[in-house]
């Protein structure tokens, strides 16, 4: 199994185009464009007809304006960045991590092999999913990606060597902390849609087709934890040193990766 990682450098060359919700500086500049063309032609422009004129002309009167979308501040901007940094590096992991584990595991126990692939497959739709966002936001991927990379290899590589229960006590741990992570973030940003709601604007459909991907790749994500559970995750000797070890790795990699 492998799949095509993109280095930073080559993220930072991509010319994919800028998205709004993190940049919004460019979405002003493009509207105070359109609002200097329009004051430009307002002299040759004709008036809109009112409801009175456009009732005897046989016009529908003007609808509603659409929703306005909410203009991220600094720190929200801010928010996003760090946790699909964070996220494209978590994905990162879990494949290097199966690729660790499944030759191990599958030449032992070759009913394994679907089960692998099938986990291996969903993480790899997810880095490349995040791959594409940071590309097009050009946000910085964390500068531990080589460090994160060793560490990720290594411990798929130890945890299969100790046997079945202690690799599907690792995919427990981890998926565990993935499944948190994910769902803070998403507690956010359904925080914000209800906020702007009450001020009668909208995130916008990018930040609000996001939601829905988070929430996919999370039950994704909790997925796998279930499946590590059923495969006797919890028979793994010395269990809780394992999997509490594992998660506290986790949380301190997250916590590194939002910010370096």
């Amino acid at each position: 199994m492998s799949a095509k990682l993109l280095s930073p450098n080559a993220l930072a060359r991509s010319h994919a185009p800028i998205l709004d919700f993190l940049a919004p500086r460019t979405l002003t500049s493009c509207t105070s464009s359109i609002s200097r063309q329009r004051r430009r032609h307002q002299s040759t422009t004709p008036s809109p007809p009112t409801p009175d004129s456009a009732a005897a002309s046989g016009l529908n009167p003007p609808t509603n304006a659409a929703t306005p979308i909410h203009q991220l501040s600094e720190q929200q901007r801010a928010f996003l960045s760090s946790a699909l940094r964070v996220n494209q590096t978590g994905e990162l992991a879990a494949i290097l991590i199966y690729s660790a584990q499944s030759p191990i595991l599958t030449r032992s126990h070759p009913h394994l092999r679907p089960l692998m692939k099938h986990m291996y497959d969903q993480e790899a739709g997810h880095y490349k999913f995040f791959n594409e966002v940071i590309s097009k936001h050009r946000i910085r991927p964390t500068a531990m990606t080589p460090l994160w990379t060793a560490a990720a290899s290594f411990l798929g590589w130890s945890t299969a060597v100790l046997g079945r229960e202690a690799a599907m006590a690792c995919t427990e741990a981890v998926e565990t902390e993935i499944g948190t992570h994910y769902n803070e973030q998403v507690r956010v940003l359904l925080d914000w849609a209800q906020k702007c709601g009450e001020r009668g604007e909208s995130l916008g459909p990018e930040l609000e087709a996001l939601v829905g991907q988070l929430r996919t790749i999370r039950d994704e994500e909790l997925e796998h934890l279930d499946h590590a559970v059923e495969n006797d995750a919890k028979e793994a000797r010395p269990y809780e040193l394992l999997t509490e070890g594992i998660r506290a790795g986790c949380r301190g990699a997250i916590w590194v990766s939002e910010r370096v």
